[in-house]
């Protein structure tokens, strides 16, 4: 999504190295940084959805800090330019390549349950039926316990050079001074306007006069400029223990319903059970990466609760059985779109937040790969939705047992690499687009609905359903954050929004790039398609137009989207050169650039 900051209306291009950081008031109808999808040089590089995030982060790049500073800069600057989609109100996944000692580390910031949750949270005890899911979405129901904030913290103490409180400051001015409204963010209040209606503070913040503000107005967040300084004074105590927690916890459990909300709406309200205590214990992991090896190159992602990096990882073991570079691109996109689904049936089966280590690590393994790969018919598609494997047998016999898809899309993305050779693919979100519509009074802030990923009721049939609600615990996520490395050094970082498209969009640009001949910018703009184990294959109405006949001579059939994912990459060549990569057109567009230009 593009935003134009009015910070910056003087700066010409993203990838000049000649960008100010000085998030200004100005007027909205000066010049703006212009749309730049890829970008070439060296000394760093920065890929966002947006354009003053992503020349926030190069900023942080010139001025010495490392690839760590950078990213949690434009992720805040995200969380005012991008407030639907992410922010601190939510949580994410970080994933770190350390270039000193050429490891990857990830920390695990998902939200998580109230320790008071239980398995039946989204089932109306009134009729024992699963609330509809706008019901369950806008209600203090919905709401975990936001990680960003603490994921800031750990990622800088760790890795970063930069103080949290000084990494805050360009977006506080940004929040302060405000940045011109364009027409993705005008629309994504519209879609919202029913949800945003009926809080005040929602409504005030967002819903000026009773409408969706104009495109090219100026809009201004006073109060979340307030938090971040209030954070960058005081500490992430003040979120976790203090008078934002409480005001969080005041918001969750009396939610701030508008006495006369200006658009009906047809669920009640309700609170959730969210407390003080919840917000002190809340805990970061950091758990190890998943590993696969894939055509001599190691692909890292994210393990549990993230599906991402088994999900990921399987599938790719699969596709290696097959020379995709030999093949016809029906075929090469057959064995894609086959792979895919294999993998979702697997994923929704055995992956949750508690599933067992020897469990991923079948998963991920190329034996099992093999017991999967094998019921892939080069001239037919299979069946769908395919059944999960059996995790304890062998040989192609699968198990008897079916698989939900959820499909939570808000979510924002964003890769960063510095001078130095560290890396870092972080995916945030809220979930929903607008989270759970409910912004903090007087913190200028949304909540999350991440709670919405669990699944309401069991999915699994007379097999257990690893993504039940349950106390503390945190929900299954599509997010998939990669890092790639060849020889032990970076060679590709990628990562998408899209909830549980993000899977499919991370191993579509993977094979577009690695298989199928694509340079990085054109594996980002390629048309795509989303195979999650349904009997139809979500796709973009290019893909279909272009790959439609063939692959549906194969019994592959379609739904058109508009669009799927949102991605951002950055790639790595000889002597410290990078290609970093934004979507041209998707979500309005990204921003990429770099500290030094390509001559």
């Amino acid at each position: 999504m593009m935003r134009f900051s009015t910070a910056l209306a003087m700066t010409a291009t993203l990838t000049a190295t000649t960008v100010a950081l000085v998030p200004a008031a100005a007027s909205a109808h000066g010049g703006a940084p212009p749309q730049i999808p890829t970008a070439g040089g060296y000394g760093g590089a920065v890929s966002t959805v947006d354009p003053t995030a992503t020349a926030v982060g190069l900023d942080v790049l010139r001025r010495g800090g490392n690839a760590v500073d950078a990213a949690v800069a434009a992720a805040a600057t995200l969380g005012v330019t991008e407030p639907f989609s992410a922010g601190i109100g939510g949580g994410g996944f970080f994933v770190y390549y350390d270039a000193k000692h050429r490891k990857v580390h990830t920390i695990d910031g998902r939200e998580s349950g109230p320790a008071t949750m239980t398995e039946d949270i989204f089932v109306d005890p009134a009729d024992g039926l699963p609330y509809d899911f706008a019901e369950a979405r806008v209600s203090g129901l919905s709401v975990g316990t936001p990680g960003t904030l603490a994921t800031w913290e750990a990622a800088t103490g760790k890795w970063g050079t930069r103080s949290l409180g000084s990494l805050l400051q360009p977006a506080a001015k940004v929040a302060d001074r405000g940045f011109a409204v364009d027409a993705t963010f005008r629309q994504q209040i519209a879609d919202n306007a029913a949800p945003f209606a009926q809080f005040d503070s929602t409504r005030e913040l967002y819903l000026p006069g009773g409408a969706p503000p104009a495109v090219g107005s100026v809009h201004r967040n006073p109060d979340l400029a307030d938090t971040y300084r209030l954070i960058a004074r005081r500490g992430t105590g003040v979120f976790y223990r203090g008078p934002v927690a409480a005001d969080i916890v005041r918001t969750v459990q009396n939610p701030p319903v508008a006495d006369d909300p200006a658009a009906p709406w047809a669920y009640p309200i309700r609170p959730g059970d969210l407390r003080l205590s919840d917000l002190a214990n809340y805990r970061l992991r950091f758990p190890a990466p998943t590993r696969s090896d894939y055509r001599g190159l190691t692909v890292y992602g994210m393990s549990t609760p993230s599906s991402g990096g088994t999900a990921v990882g399987e599938a790719l073991n699969i596709l290696e059985r097959t020379d995709l570079s030999e093949v016809s691109r029906t075929q090469a996109l057959h064995q894609y779109l086959e792979s895919s689904a294999l993998s979702f049936a697997d994923r929704n089966r055995y992956v949750g937040a508690y599933t067992p280590q020897p469990v991923l690590d079948r998963l991920i393994s190329d034996r099992w790969a093999r017991q999967r790969a094998c019921q892939i018919d080069p001239a037919q598609a299979l069946t769908k939705p395919v059944p999960p494997g059996d995790i304890t047998a062998s040989g192609c016999t699968p198990a008897r047992a079916g698989g939900k898809v959820e499909d939570g899309q808000s979510t924002t993305n964003l890769t960063v690499a510095d001078r130095w050779g560290n890396v870092v693919e972080y995916t945030l979100t809220i979930e929903q687009t607008g989270g759970n519509a409910m912004v903090v009074p007087g913190r200028g802030f949304l909540l999350n609905n991440e709670l919405t990923d669990f699944n309401f009721t069991p999915t699994q049939g007379s097999a257990p359903d690893p993504n039940l609600p349950g106390p503390n615990k945190r929900p299954r996520s599509s997010m998939s954050p990669t890092i790639v490395l060849k020889d032990g050094r970076p060679f590709l970082a990628l990562g998408s929004p899209g909830g549980a498209t993000i899977i499919t969009t991370v191993l579509q640009v993977l094979v577009n790039r690695i298989d199928l001949g694509m340079t990085l910018p054109e594996a980002m703009a390629a048309p795509r398609a989303s195979q999650r184990n349904t009997a139809a294959v979500q796709a973009e109405p290019a893909f279909i137009a272009q790959y439609g006949p063939g692959l549906g001579g194969l019994g592959h059939t379609f739904t058109p989207v508009a669009e799927l994912g949102a991605a951002t990459a950055i790639e790595f060549g000889r002597g410290g050169r990078m290609i970093a990569s934004a979507e041209p057109a998707r979500r309005g567009g990204g921003a990429a650039g770099v500290v030094h230009p390509r001559r």
